[in-house]
This record gives structure tokens, sequence and C-alpha cells, in this order.
């Protein structure tokens, strides 16, 4: 009877978790906290996957007495950011947002995804943003060469052609382009050893780089 009830609870906790799949449990309640205290004028809310996860994990000063709010998931898609875009972004009444995504959709962490879609994404997040007069900072996809979990994927030229689009976009809507692309890629169009030991998720050098160039971009969109 123990044992039937053992895997009773583990085929219920699975079935939960994949119910959940934009994984909208995982900041509820540091969410719930955040909105009983009075929100700070200048807060950013940091959307994204491992590599916004991992900033908080590897260089938490970066963070620390600032009004920064990170809410990266590890191995996360854009569909997935999109759907719980409201309640972990708009609901914290953030003054501007950061937006860093798309390396995983391109690696097909949640199946194919062609590029039109991917900023499709994009567009959605920015646009539930703005019309929550929400300032918008998109990131530009850090390079990568290839990625070791998906050694069939050659994502170096789609990530540029990408980014290509999402710098246009940005253009076109007079939102903030944060282009730490061109401070991190190497001459195979990678992400170099020194910056990242898997050259695709930063090191504390790597972050260490990224860091006054979104310093700067928030800086800048606080100002207008």
């Amino acid at each position: 009877m123990k044992i039937f009830g053992f895997f009773s609870a583990l085929l219920f906790g699975s079935m939960v978790q994949g119910q959940d799949w934009p994984n909208l449990n995982r900041f509820k309640e540091a969410n719930d906290q955040l909105l009983l205290m009075p929100i700070p004028k200048d807060r950013v809310v940091f959307m994204g996957n491992s590599i916004t996860e991992g900033w908080g994990n590897l260089d938490p000063d970066f963070f620390k007495g600032k009004p920064y709010v990170n809410r990266g998931i590890s191995g996360q898609t854009t569909p997935q950011m999109l759907l719980r875009f409201r309640q972990d972004v708009v609901a914290l009444k953030p003054a501007v947002v950061v937006i860093l995504a798309g390396t995983n959709d391109i690696a097909g962490n949640t199946g194919p995804m062609s590029l039109t879609m991917i900023m499709d994404n994009l567009k959605s997040m920015t646009e539930m943003a703005l019309a929550n007069d929400i300032k918008v900072l998109i990131c530009s996809v850090l390079p990568a060469y290839e990625y070791k979990w998906r050694p069939k994927i050659k994502p170096a030229q789609q990530i540029v052609d990408l980014n290509t689009m999402i710098r246009g976009y940005a253009e076109e809507k007079g939102i903030g382009y944060v282009d730490y692309f061109t401070a991190l890629v190497d001459d195979r169009l990678g992400l170099p050893a020194k910056y990242s030991p898997d050259e695709v998720h930063p090191n504390q050098a790597g972050y260490r780089v990224m860091a006054p160039i979104i310093e700067t971009a928030i800086a800048a969109q606080l100002a207008r």
C-alpha cells in the first residue's frame, strides 16, 4: 500500500509539472511578496532563460541593492516566457523590462521554431509591456557556435539573422536594443571560452562584460 501511495504521489507530481508548461508557479510566492511592498519607481524586471537566471547566481552583486527583479528560468523558450509575462513582469509594475530570449528556441528546446515565430513572441511581449506603460529593452541573443545538448544544430548564423531582426524591430518601435553580441562574439561567431565554459552560458567574466552595457541602457530608458 505504501508503495502504491509513493508511485501515486510521484505520478501526480509529474502530471502537475507537465501541466505547468510555462512554470507559472516558479515565482508565484516571490511575486506575491513583492506586491505587498511599495513599488520602486525605477524597478527593472529581467525576463529570460538560464542566461538571465545564471546572472543572479554567478554575479549576485549585480542585483544586490538595486530595484532589479530576476525572472529568468533555465531552459525556457519565448512561448513559455510569453505565457508567464503578465504575472512575472506586468503585474510587478516595473519601469523597464529587459527581455533576453531566443537561443533556446533556436536549440529546439520546446520543438522546432522558425526565426519568424521567435520574433512573433518577442513582439507580443513587447506589445504587452508597452500597453502597460513599461519601457522595453530587447537584447541581442548571445553568440553560440554550437549547443552541446543539440550537436546537430548549427546556431551561429541563425543567431546573427535573429539579431538583425531584433535590431530592426527595436528601431521600428523606438525601443531600446541591447547589443551584447558585438561585445562577446569571437571570429567563429561563437562565445569564446574565456567568457563561457560551455560557450553558451556566461561565466563571471562574461557577465562583467554585459553589466555596463545593460546598465547604460537602463539608465537611458529611465531618463526618458
